[in-house]
């Protein structure tokens, strides 16, 4: 069993990663949560693969469980499902001594997390994501938020677990798209970190590389993440690294309508960001392509014609990470040489080059 330790000023927990350890799950959840009432969510593409295994291995040691279930797929981060759920556990008689788990891909941990820290003000939380996109990614670090109408995650909170329990096993049961799409979130955190990651990013040339690597993606992948929470909980500064290819990605997923998956998004933004700052000289000469190649080796896209829409910059404009009138640019002058440029929103077309991004 690996174990990575998430240390924060006010919140620590482990992340404990191991192909089986969804079987560990009742003696793993008893070492840190008195008996209780548990809210087992999950979407109705998990729940039933995975739901009654993991309530049956919690009551085995003594805890009580409801299922809950909601329609799989982005459209149920909302205001509505959210309150359908919290309708629910209240007619369940849940209070602040009892607990919610995630179970899912990060839709499922979006939700899930939010509807934790906002019963009752806030409940005790659980990580269980099924996804590679959940493990290497949304799983760890404590974001939490909902969708409204088409603006993604703009109401949630920071809102950590008190543990994350990682399984590659369920990556056996996702389809090659959903499979495929966290494996973008892995490209980025490689450019970032370079190192052993990178190393093994670049031995990764097929779907079935990805699920013969898994749990070594996702230890390097979540220790990288974790270092960067550990400094820099709530975003303030070095966290918005992670951002890389996320500020184009979120707005072509936007545009997509459904179209897109979300690490489908992030490579085609990560592409796009980088082209850009190779034609202004900001990164070296090829490492576009080097993207390209890593991220074309799994069937990722690279490039959307939604990159012509002026629509896309009216989103970049409208991100929510604009602050004082700048939106903050992260991209990479080499393989583990990640920066930021700070660029006034008015510019941002300009800086962007339609051009450039479409090349």
């Amino acid at each position: 069993m690996k174990i990575i330790k998430v240390d924060l000023p006010d919140h620590s927990y482990n992340v404990e990663i191991e192909n089986g350890v969804l079987n560990c799950t009742g003696q793993l959840v008893s070492s840190i949560w008195s008996k209780r009432k548990i809210a087992l969510v999950s979407d109705s593409n998990v729940a039933p693969l995975y739901q009654e295994r993991v309530a049956d291995a919690l009551e085995s040691v003594g805890f009580t469980v409801h299922n809950y279930q909601f329609p799989a797929g982005e459209a149920s981060k909302s205001l509505e499902v959210l309150g359908d759920l919290t309708r629910e556990m209240a007619a369940d008689g849940f209070n602040r001594d009892d607990g919610v788990i995630a179970l899912g891909g990060g839709v499922t941990g979006d939700l899930a997390g939010f509807l934790a820290a906002t019963y009752m003000r806030g409940i005790s939380l659980i990580q269980i994501p099924t996804s590679l996109l959940a493990q290497v990614d949304s799983s760890v670090g404590g974001k939490t938020a909902v969708d409204l109408d088409n603006t993604k995650n703009i109401i949630g909170a920071f809102y950590q677990p008190d543990l994350v329990i990682i399984d590659p096993e369920t990556l056996q049961t996702l389809t090659t798209r959903d499979l495929v799409e966290g494996y973008g979130e892995i490209v980025k955190v490689a450019a970032l970190s370079d190192g052993d990651l990178w190393k093994l990013v670049q031995s990764i040339n097929s779907p079935a590389d990805i699920l013969a690597n898994a749990k070594e993606l996702s230890i390097h992948s979540v220790q990288y993440k974790a270092n960067v929470v550990m400094g820099d909980e709530k975003e303030g500064g070095l966290r918005q690294l992670l951002n890389f290819g996320h500020t184009i990605g979120h707005a072509v997923e936007a545009l997509a309508d459904g179209d897109l998956r979300h690490g489908e998004a992030v490579s085609i933004g990560m592409v796009a960001i980088t082209r850009i700052f190779e034609e202004k000289g900001l990164s070296r000469e090829g490492l576009t392509q080097t993207l390209i190649d890593r991220l074309e080796a799994v069937g990722l896209p690279v490039t959307t014609p939604l990159l012509e829409s002026q629509a896309v910059f009216d989103k970049i404009k409208n991100d929510k990470k604009n602050r004082d009138g700048h939106l903050n640019l992260i991209y990479v002058h080499q393989i583990g040489g990640p920066a930021i440029k700070s660029i006034p929103s008015d510019d941002i077309q300009d800086f962007l080059d339609i051009k450039t991004i479409k090349a």
